[in-house]
């Protein structure tokens, strides 16, 4: 890696976490662009009106196909929404959102299950395992494999994305709206254009690296004092970004879950079931 390259590298690490961590281990002899795009994600809530060029919904999805996919099953579609009226109209239950109306492409990622119960069907199995919480995991997992592998093309390709999980706040009207079929279930969407311009102009900092990774067995010690200091690095973040006064991110958090109210959300297991989704 050159010294610029290195340089490129230490400085996005050390912006993601501002704790002052370091790569230990030998690094390539260069920097590839797949890795500086991954470290230099932020999310776009506002968009231009520029149209997508042709082939990019295209390119996309081939990426999104070329992610891992568990025993090959492939359980995961996407609903890909262009029309301004349906975009409006999905925006309206996800959040009303105005960045979802803005861009000029919204996916919505689905687990599917109804391909491999069709199937079944047509080869007269009985698809028993099609019941089994193991097999909608697989769908949640592989559509979020899909979603990273997406995510990552379009900010290759010079565009900007925002992860919107609110398409399950309106879970069952949503499944209504896009006509899902039984064993079918919108899991996140993602909102894809050119960036106005990010929220915040440096990089949203995460959990020190030493909070998130366990050496060989789960460990919880010096929890305490990680998340310690991501309150400290994230609360002067939101200063020098918003201006805000200090945020205490763990405190926020245990708020955050306080209540079964999620906007909705709570209601997101009687719509998996509503879908046809057994869960045993």
């Amino acid at each position: 890696m050159s010294e610029a390259e290195s340089t490129t590298f230490h400085s996005l690490v050390e912006a993601r976490y501002r704790d002052g961590q370091s790569v230990e281990r030998p690094l390539p002899d260069h920097m590839p662009p797949a890795l500086e795009t991954v470290l230099n994600h932020k999310s776009y809530r506002s968009f231009l009106p520029n149209p997508l060029p042709r082939g990019t919904l295209e390119a996309l999805l081939a990426a999104a196909q070329s992610g891992s996919t568990s025993s090959m099953m492939q359980t995961w579609d996407v609903i890909a929404i262009q029309d301004p009226k349906h975009k409006s109209a999905v925006a309206k239950l996800a959040g009303d959102q105005e960045f979802i109306r803005e861009a000029p492409l919204f996916l919505v990622f689905c687990a599917n299950l109804h391909r491999l119960a069709n199937m079944s069907k047509k080869y007269h199995q009985p698809a028993k395992a099609l019941t089994n919480m193991d097999l909608f995991l697989m769908a949640c997992i592989d559509a979020s494999i899909a979603g990273q592998n997406t995510s990552i093309a379009a900010e290759s390709l010079g565009m900007g994305i925002c992860y919107v999980g609110a398409v399950r706040n309106n879970a069952q009207e949503m499944c209504e709206l896009l006509k899902l079929p039984p064993g079918t279930f919108g899991l996140f969407g993602m909102a894809i254009g050119y960036g106005k311009g990010a929220k915040y102009s440096e990089l949203k900092p995460r959990l020190p690296m030493k909070e998130v990774c366990h050496k060989e067995t789960w460990s919880e010690e010096g929890q305490d004092e990680n998340v310690a200091s991501y309150d400290e690095s994230l609360g002067t973040f939101y200063f020098e970004q918003l201006g805000l006064g200090p945020k205490n991110w763990s405190e926020f958090m245990a708020a955050n879950v306080a209540s079964q109210q999620q906007n909705g959300r709570q209601n997101v297991k009687q719509a998996l079931h509503s879908q046809s989704f057994e869960l045993l």
